[in-house]
Parts: C-alpha cells; sequence; structure tokens
C-alpha cells in the first residue's frame, strides 16, 4: 500500500504470497497502481486503483506508485476475500481519496463488524455506507481535503489505527491517534521508512500520541520483509510438542510488538533459542531454534494480548500438553475474528479430550503433561486460516487421526504449510 503511494519503483522480496496479499495487490492495481503481474506461472494478474504491480519469476515484487492522493476510481467492487487487515487499511487510503469504493468479501469476511473503522473515518469525513451490523458489503465514499482529527482508540486495534494514519497521509494538518494499550507498531515504522513526517510521543499515563502530517510526499524504498511470526508460530509449537524435535526457523521478524507468543512460551518452559539476532529493514529479526520441551501451565498476563492476540488458537494447543493449568483472560477480541476463535477452539479441543472452561474473555485449558491428546475428531474449521492450522498441530500429537473439515482457507495465509508442515515429518 505505501509503495503505491510512493512515486517511482519500490522493490518488494521476502513477501508472503498468500491469498490476503494478493488481494490487496489486485484491489490497488484496479485503483490505478497499474498492477502488472506475469501471467499465470508467476502468479496471475489483475487491476483495479491503478499502481503497477509486477511480480517477476525470482519472487521480487516491483511496484510503480501513483502518489499521495493518485489513486483513481476503481471500475467494479474491490473483492477482498478473506482478509479484514486488508479491508480496514484500504477503507483508511480509500477515505482521504476523491473516489468511491465498494469492498466485497466471503461470507467469513462478511460476517466481521467494520464499525470500529467506520467512526474514525466517517469523522474525518468519509461517507460510508455499510451492511447492517457495519459489515461488507460496505461502500466508502472518500473526502478531499479529509478532516484531520485527533482519535482515541477505545481498544488495542493496529488495524483501526493503521487505518487512520493512511487516510491521514491525504489529509491536510496533522492526524493523530492515541492508542492507551501498544499494538503492533510495523505501520509506523514502514510509514517513516518510506518519509512520511510522523512522530511517536508516550504521555504520563503510557498512552502513546502517534501524529502524522498529512499530503505527504512518500519516497520509494527496497524493503525486505521478515518472516511472518504469525506464520512461524504453528512450527514453534509442533517441535516443542513433538518428542525428538530440534528445527531452527530462519529469518522471523520479531518486533516486541508481535513476539508475545516467543515470550509466553519460554514463560512455560518452551527451549526456543534466538540465534543471530539482527535488524532487517528497521525490524528486529532472528533465527529461532526451537526443540522438544515439557511445558507448564500458566497464568497467561492479558497485558501481553495485543502482541500475540492472532496466535492464541495455537498456544490453546501448547496448553492443552502442558502439565496443570493454563488460564488466559482479556481475549474478547478473539470473538470478532474470522471466527469466534474462544468457542470454535473451546468445542474443537473438547472434541479431541481436552478439559477446557470457556468464559466470557478466555479458556482455561487443562493439559496433559505432554501425554499424546486422544483424537479422533472431525473439526469444523468455520472458513478460519489459524484454526485450522492450529488442528493440524494438534493432530501430530494425538492417538487418533484430527481430520480438518476444510482446509482451504489456509491459504489465506500460509500457501505452503501443508508441504512444509510434510516435509519435517520425513
Amino acid at each position: 500500500m505505501l509503495s503505491a503511494l510512493a512515486v517511482g519503483e519500490s522493490r518488494i522480496t521476502g513477501l508472503l504470497e498468500g491469498h490476503d496479499v494478493l488481494a490487496t495487490a489486485a484491489a490497488l492495481h484496479t485503483m490505478g497502481v497499474q498492477i502488472e503481474k506475469r501471467p499465470a506461472a508467476d502468479g496471475g494478474g489483475g487491476r483495479a486503483m491503478g499502481a503497477g504491480i509486477e511480480r517477476r519469476g525470482d519472487g521480487e515484487w516491483l511496484v510503480h506508485g501513483v502518489g499521495v492522493g493518485g489513486l483513481l476510481q476503481p471500475r467494479e467492487a474491490l473483492d477482498m476475500g478473506n482478509s479484514g487487515t486488508s479491508t480496514r487499511l484500504l477503507m483508511g487510503l480509500v477515505a482521504s481519496h476523491p473516489i468511491t469504493v465498494t469492498f466485497v468479501g466471503d461470507a467469513s469476511l462478511s460476517g466481521r463488524p467494520m464499525g470500529r473503522v467506520i467512526d474514525p473515518l466517517s469523522q474525518m469525513g468519509a461517507d460510508i455506507s455499510a451492511s447492517p451490523g457495519g459489515r461488507l458489503p460496505l461502500m466508502v465514499r472518500g473526502l478531499t481535503p479529509a478532516i484531520p482529527l485527533s482519535y482515541r482508540l477505545p481498544m488495542a486495534s493496529a488495524q483501526v489505527k493503521s487505518a487512520v494514519l493512511l487516510a491521514g497521509l491525504n489529509t491536510p494538518g496533522i492526524t493523530e491517534v492515541i492508542e492507551p494499550v501498544p499494538t503492533r507498531d510495523h505501520s509506523e515504522r514502514m510509514l517513516k521508512g518510506f518519509g512520511a513526517d510522523l512522530s511517536v510521543d508516550t504521555d504520563a499515563d503510557g498512552a502513546r500520541h502517534i501524529r502524522i502530517r498529512g499530503e505527504a510526499e512518500l519516497k520509494p524504498q527496497t524493503i525486505v520483509v521478515p518472516g511472518d511470526p504469525s506464520s512461524a508460530a504453528f512450527f514453534i509449537v509442533a517441535a516443542l510438542l513433538v518428542p525428538g524435535s530440534d528445527i531452527v526457523i530462519a529469518n522471523v521478524g520479531l518486533n516486541p510488538t508481535r513476539a508475545g507468543l516467543v515470550e509466553v512460551l519460554k514463560a512455560m518452559g518452551g527451549d526456543i533459542e534466538l540465534i543471530d539476532a539482527r535488524e532487517v529493514g528497521g525490524e528486529p529479526v532472528a533465527d529461532l531454534r526451537v526443540r522438544h520441551s515439557a511445558l507448564k501451565g500458566i497464568a497467561v498476563d492479558p497485558a501481553i494480548v495485543p502482541s500475540m492476540v492472532d496466535e492464541f488458537p495455537i498456544l490453546f494447543v501448547a496448553a492443552a500438553l502442558a502439565d496443570g493449568r493454563t488460564v488466559t483472560t482479556g481475549l474478547d477480541e478473539l470473538r470478532v475474528k474470522e471466527s469466534d476463535r474462544l468457542a470454535v477452539m473451546a468445542n474443537g479441543l473438547q472434541a479431541i479430550g481436552v478439559r477446557v472452561e470457556e468464559s466470557e474473555d478466555g479458556l482455561v485449558i487443562h493439559g496433559t503433561g505432554g501425554d499424546p491428546l486422544p483424537g479422533g475428531a472431525t473439526i469444523a474449521g468455520h472458513l478460519d486460516h489459524r484454526i485450522c492450522m492450529s488442528f493440524a498441530i494438534a493432530g501430530l500429537v494425538s492417538k487418533a487421526p484430527v481430520t480438518i473439515d476444510d482446509i482451504a482457507p489456509v491459504a489465506t495465509s500460509f500457501p505452503n504449510f501443508e508441504p512444509l508442515l510434510e516435509s519435517l515429518q520425513r
């Protein structure tokens, strides 16, 4: 998205080419970023908002940006597939452009509320018409010039923060986001890297004030994307649980706003060693050596939730084989993800023999002390990629097979998950 708003050619390597990322590229293409991907062997093609994006055969992406304010009126609705992140961030991008954009998605995405983004963007002047409950399909009519605002996040949400900051790029004056609880800060790091005038201050109460000066001029960049910690999470837990495991996961992004799972698993007794800690593209990165470990149950501090909110499904699987109880609270956000992840994980774990207690905002999981799970059930994935992958890992440590009803959603974020998992079992 930021490359599309820079003037000139940006180069990106290490991109995770899941459906979410490809849907974002196609949407930008439609809005004038002239995204020209090579034919099918190199990933297909599509056109939406006008940015020129080409994927080379070696996996390098070239993005020819149109500049801040340069997005064009798309000829058709933007199909965001399953990606809530893409939808919310692109809503922010569109809100301060003089175009009208309709967003549609699959059944799972269409059930997810967008009100938390609609509210601040409407205050900036965007006219947003949504389906009942603030859901997709929805239409955003952008306003130029938009109205700068100071917005205090009512919940910890990096997506809402980022949507407002992206809208602020083409808004005259200063747009401010105040977050009482720090959330993942990839957007702030990358905005500064592209040359945006952005500052971050912390007040006496610990709240972060992020300010961006609008009508920005972004400069093209060469970006190396670190390995996705949310994808690595499944193999970290698999290695901790499967006896005899000793693996190295290379080039994992360990931004402190994303590394909560590693911290929690270490507190549970996980043998996770950081090798060659370094910085790549402004982000902390390391190789992780992970070995089979005897885990113990703990009470997870709810303050760590924003730094691992997407990793709780796989943490629940780790907790299922720990010694004693693992107690989690403060997880209200999991009920409005691709599925109600608290209910779906509780039901699925109970089906394969785990003792689970569900509350309004968390789960209590009674572990086996390292003994294999009974297994022997078919799990409904509810079109949720992280649910499907979590139960695939649970199947590795179950006596009887664990069957997932539909693994197609895995391609949303991790298209090579299956072959990679199979390669480690040989």
